[in-house]
């Protein structure tokens, strides 16, 4: 349970520094490996809007340039909003690096509210595997 706390933790820090000044809706998203490392980010905004990085995205990248690995976890959180879900975009994203039993937890603005898989977030994404033959 205390590196579900620490992704939690890691995901609400990242909602603070997140860039939103169009939106006003500063997302966080935590990656934690099966290695126990957490990779973190925000929603970054640009004047062209919608143009910018999601806070699932800016967690991937982290992770795409630490090298990876197994995700077990992935967490997402927003000031505003209880148990917001990845955007369709980093739906399918987070299945292109995360296993479909990944596990990924909503939030309210205190605890995990609710655990789903990727599978169940993305139940008909594209299949890497089918684009690699």
């Amino acid at each position: 349970m205390a590196d579900l706390d620490a992704l939690f933790d890691a995901a609400r820090t990242a909602m603070t520094r997140a860039h939103s000044p169009y939106s006003k809706f500063p997302v966080g998203a935590a990656i934690l490996t099966e290695d126990g490392r957490i990779f973190a980010g925000a929603n970054i905004e640009v004047m062209s809007f919608p143009e910018g990085w999601c806070a699932e995205t800016t967690a991937l990248s982290h992770y795409v340039m630490a090298g990876g690995g197994r995700i077990t976890d992935i967490c997402v959180t927003a000031e505003k909003l209880d148990e917001c879900t990845p955007c369709g975009g980093c739906r399918q994203r987070l299945a292109e690096f995360a296993p479909p039993d990944a596990r990924v937890h909503l939030t309210d603005a205190n605890s995990i509210t609710r655990t789903i898989t990727v599978a169940e977030l993305l139940p008909l994404g594209f299949a890497t595997e089918v684009l690699t033959r």
